[in-house]
Order: structure tokens, then sequence, then C-alpha cells
């Protein structure tokens, strides 16, 4: 018989959130267990998920099921852990779309595939930024802390009516309509935002990829979105009004955004991060919004999660969000089941529906 594994301590089935997620996720786990005898680690940390390892009780495992959050267990995916997982292991199913976690290049060296969601979490990754875009823009961050703080804008409301000296008001938010919106990654994520942007906000979207991708380009002309491929970086941060970070993270990317990169926005800018912490500079980004060439930001991710910058927590101009860009019943369910149609797949077929694009000369 086929083995499935998971890395986390979570039971396998319990990593299917049973306070939210609709039955059919359920349905999908249990036709797992018809057709695979399950392990579940007992460890809980690091260290002793390596002494698992090396004690030879996933043996026989053909394949791993790995959350996000067993990173905060074992740590990262790199190649200690992969070289300490058993021979027999040819499969790590990943639920979620970002994988930096896992060292691709470590597994594609011990020969096992690895999948993830994509496509699954699109829709509420892009409203994520939507939301974000929005408030830093509008600036209601600084009104929303206010509040919290007994005050009204900046101060009590006798303070404001009076006009009271010393009382700082939120500066003025900016309008969206007919802003140019920048995007640094033009996949799933980064389309979904546009089309979105577009159609609630009229905004003008231009992109850079490594490629140009002018099918996406005439799918969203003809949803009504101004699209424009730019070949530079230095053309995509010079034009942009807004710019959204929608790039995975790898050793490419990592602070593709600091200092150097600051200096060629426009002053003012406003900037989205639903993709990953570290593809910006965090220490360069405080020092660029505190100069003020950053306006503001909307953050969903950090890039020492969960610690966040104090320059960031300090800035009333920052909008933050704790990683909840995919935090919906439907998008984890639809994660989940993704993922393990991947599970069923490697178990009947010996291939993934999701290979990540590193390994496709692998299926």
């Amino acid at each position: 018989p086929s083995y499935l594994t998971s890395l986390t301590s979570l039971h396998p089935s319990n990593s299917i959130h049973t306070n939210t997620s609709p039955s059919s996720a359920h349905a999908a786990w249990s036709r797992i267990t018809q057709i695979a005898d399950i392990i579940h680690p007992k460890s809980t940390s690091r260290s002793s998920f390596l002494q698992e390892c090396a004690s030879g009780a996933f043996s026989s495992c053909l394949l791993a099921y790995r959350t996000f959050d067993s990173t905060s267990l074992t740590g990262p995916l790199d190649s200690q852990l992969l070289s300490a997982l058993p021979p027999s292991l040819r499969f790590i199913i990943h639920v979620g779309a970002g994988y930096d976690a896992i060292s691709i290049p470590a597994a594609t060296a011990r020969g096992i595939k690895v999948s993830n969601t994509p496509g699954a979490v699109d829709e509420a990754t892009a409203d994520c930024a939507l939301f974000l875009l929005l408030g830093a823009m509008r600036n209601f961050n600084a009104g929303m802390t206010a509040l919290r703080r007994g005050e009204w804008r900046g101060g009590t409301e006798e303070e404001v009516q009076t006009q009271k000296r010393g009382v700082r008001m939120p500066g003025l938010g900016r309008d969206p309509r007919g802003k140019t919106l920048g995007i640094l990654g033009m996949g799933g994520i980064g389309k979904c935002l546009a089309r979105k942007v577009a159609g609630a906000f009229g905004m003008r979207v231009r992109y850079l990829n490594r490629r140009r991708d002018e099918e996406g380009e005439r799918e969203l002309r003809d949803q009504g979105v101004e699209v424009e491929w730019v070949e530079t970086m230095e053309e995509l941060l010079g034009g942009s009004d807004v710019l959204s970070l929608n790039l995975p993270l790898n050793a490419e990317t990592r602070h593709i955004i600091s200092t150097k990169e600051f200096a060629m926005m426009k002053r003012g800018v406003v900037i989205i991060n639903t993709a990953r912490g570290a593809v910006m500079d965090e220490a360069a980004l405080v020092e660029a919004l505190e100069s003020g060439q950053v306006h503001s930001v909307g953050l969903d991710v950090y890039e020492n999660e969960p610690e966040i910058h104090p320059g960031l927590l300090a800035n009333p101009n920052v909008m933050l969000v704790p990683h909840m860009g995919t935090w919906t019943v439907e998008t984890e369910t639809k994660m989940e089941e993704w993922a393990i149609s991947n599970v069923r797949m490697a178990i009947e077929e010996g291939k993934l529906r999701s290979i990540v694009p590193e390994q496709r000369d692998m299926q």
C-alpha cells in the first residue's frame, strides 16, 4: 500500500479546518484514507522530527502532506530536513500557493517532486490587496487607530471641533480613480487584481514579468482593463502611483525592492505587498516612509513573520494585516481540496496535478 505522512504535529484530517470547512474537504480526505495508510508524526519540534526520521518511523512513506503552519514546528524544508526523509519518499504536497519554505533545488536533487495550490488563492489574495490599496491610499489606518485611542481623527471631539492647536489630523487621502497601478509579477493573483482595480476604480495597469504575457494582456483588455507591459524595473517604478508586489520569494527576488528601487519610484508612492515579506527590504522601507519617498503601505506579509519591524508598527501610514490574504472558509477549502487532489494523483498515477514550475521537466 501507499503511505501518507504529514510534516506537522497535527493529525492530517485536523489540518482541514473542522470548524469552518464544508463537508467536501472532509469527504475528499476520507477518500484518501481508503487508498493510503497514514502515519502521524509525534514530533513537535525540528530536533524531535529529525530524531523521529532517524528512528525509521517513516521508512515506507511515499509522500508528505505539508501545511504552511508546519514551518513554525519543523523550520524550513531545507537540505538538512530533506536529507533526513526516507528514501521511499517521492512527493511533497504543500497546502498553499507560496512554497518558499521548501528548498526546491534540494528536493530536486533527492528526486522528490513538490506540488502547490496555484489558482486556489488568486481571488482571495487579490481581494486582500484591493482592501490594502484603498486603505493605504485613503489614509484609513490613521483614522482607525485614532478612534481606538479615543480620539476623532487625531484629537478629542472638542479639540477637533475647536481646531485646537497641536491636533494633528490625518493627511488627506488620494482617490484611486485614474491612477496607475504597477504590478511586479503578473501571475494569477496579479491578473485578478488588475481586473478588480480597473472595474472598481478605473485604474490603469502596467506590469513587469520576466516574459511578456501577450495572451494574458488580450484577456485583460477583453475585460476592459487598460494594461501595458514594461521592460525594465525603472519603467515600472517610475511610472506607477501604486505598486503591488505579486511575485514569489526565491533567491533572485529576495529584497528585489530595496533602497535603490525606492529611489526609482515616484515620490509619495503607495506600496502593497501580499506576496512574501522578504521580497522587500523592510529596513529600507521604513527609511523610505520616514523620508516621504513612500507615502503609505498596505502589508499582509512580513520579512520575519510573526515579527514586524518596529518602524512599521509605529507609522500611522502603514496598514497592517497579519497574513490573512487567504483566510476565508472558501479559499482554505479550495486549497485543501486542491492539495488532496495532488495526493490522490501521486498515489494513483505517480504524478502531480500542479508540480511547481521549477520541476516541470520532472513530470
